[in-house]
């Protein structure tokens, strides 16, 4: 195996240089050498956010992950309002277009897409309502002049959104997995007269249809960056150069005596490049990146686990694959 590329950070520009690490632009690629060098290694994995490092693959490959999550993995919106009442001082396009953006808690995966041939059945569709009349308070005891104090229902917010179960929907489903995800979602505002009457219908779809459709807030990744301090930095030049990088990227040893500049977490870094600003810094520091080391990051909106959206998104590419080979064979 020959030396391999790496992007370099310099002071004025990017510029490749050589490594003798081996990396997937050194080979042809074919699915026994991405089974060979792919690696996945999970840093953290919370409820709505995952982040992970993938290791050995290209970076078109990465960016496949990305486009897919965003516009091929589907979820559940409303998508039709039927609007009975809106006295409110929301035109009814508006009103629809905040009841669509609204991030329903609905398992895509048991439902069936929707076509406008079909019926509204219980396999492909979510019913809800919303009906809400705004009045005055009979008493204000508190003697204020809030709106929340002397109105009732001056503030819509997405829990008053409720779930109408269709066929057998309610021997299916149990009612707090079938609701806005969020309950504190501000949709209108009202005061006394003004009502809102509406029956909401979700379908399956998916981010290339519409963007309510898309399963996540954001799914982007990075390099990994590789930094190397060629030549000793000691004292207060080793205190310079650690505020030169974000924290957590650089630390400070004592050996024999001296404080010593030394990488503690290169992963931190985001692209500082404060250090080229001292004469005595900017030659002792090497920046570059690992091109095959993605560190990986996917937010949910919350119907699907950020980790079941990137498996999701794994065999949507290989299920299209093997239609292409499908078709080239026959």
């Amino acid at each position: 195996m020959g030396e391999s590329p790496m992007l370099s950070i310099g002071e004025f520009g990017l510029s490749t240089v050589t490594s003798t690490s081996p990396t997937v632009f050194d080979e042809q690629w074919t699915s026994k050498n991405l089974r060979k060098s792919l690696k996945i290694v999970v840093i953290r994995n919370e409820e709505n956010e995952i982040e992970f490092d993938l290791i050995g693959v290209h970076p078109g490959l990465a960016n496949t992950f990305r486009r897919i999550m965003m516009s091929d993995i589907p979820s559940m919106a409303i998508d039709r309002v039927e609007i009975l009442s809106n006295t409110s001082i929301l035109p009814d396009e508006v009103l629809v277009h905040r009841l669509g953006l609204i991030p329903l808690k609905a398992d895509p995966r048991l439902f069936e897409f929707k076509t406008e041939d079909l019926e509204e059945k219980d396999d492909n569709t979510l019913e809800f309502e919303i009906k809400v009349k705004c009045t005055s308070v009979k008493e204000n005891t508190k003697n204020s002049l809030c709106a929340e104090d002397i109105y009732k229902n001056s503030n819509i917010y997405s829990s008053q959104i409720k779930w109408v179960p269709i066929g057998n929907q309610k021997q299916r489903f149990k009612e707090k997995d079938i609701e806005p995800i969020h309950d504190d979602i501000l949709i209108t505002k009202m005061r006394p007269g003004h009502e809102i009457d509406c029956k909401l219908l979700a379908i399956k779809g998916t981010g290339k249809d519409h963007a309510k459709f898309s399963p996540i807030v954001a799914a982007f990744y990075r390099t990994l960056p590789k930094i190397e301090i060629i030549k000793e930095v000691s004292g207060e030049a080793a205190t310079r150069l650690q505020k030169s990088f974000s924290p957590g990227v650089i630390d400070i040893k004592n050996k024999n005596g001296k404080n010593i500049a030394v990488v503690k977490n290169a992963r931190y870094d985001t692209g500082s490049r404060n250090f080229w600003e001292y004469p005595d810094l900017k030659d002792t520091v090497v920046v570059s990146r690992v091109e095959d080391h993605l560190i990986f990051t996917i937010e949910s909106v919350g119907a699907l686990k950020p980790d079941d959206i990137f498996r999701e998104s794994v065999k949507y590419l290989r299920d299209k694959c093997f239609n292409l080979l499908q078709e080239l064979n026959s």
